[in-house]
């Protein structure tokens, strides 16, 4: 069954407005394909294809848990892991602009 979920979540991605409409890269483009390859536990490859998204994960963990037990550093905690996310997605972005 998970196999089946996964294989309707590659056939059923959606395409990038940004890309069709300006013709380059979104900076979350490679973001599903990134998904689906940590769906299938091929972590390496979703590093490579979006290398923002397991921060991403660990951030959105990180913050659900902030919420329900309010550690005392966590606020701090947060906002530096957010900058890091931003940077490494902002730095994912402007080299693929110069590859591409």
């Amino acid at each position: 069954m998970w196999y089946k979920f996964i294989e309707w979540v590659e056939q059923n991605q959606v395409a990038c407005s940004y890309k069709k409409h300006l013709g380059i890269r979104c900076p979350g483009c490679g973001m599903q394909t990134a998904i689906i390859y940590l769906l299938k536990g091929e972590v390496w490859q979703s590093i490579k294809a979006y290398p923002a998204l397991i921060p991403i994960i660990i951030l959105a963990l990180y913050t659900i848990l902030q919420i329900i037990f309010k550690f005392k550093k966590g606020t701090k905690i947060l906002l530096y892991a957010f900058y890091t996310v931003l940077f490494i997605i902002l730095a994912n972005y402007i080299i693929r602009l110069i590859i591409n």
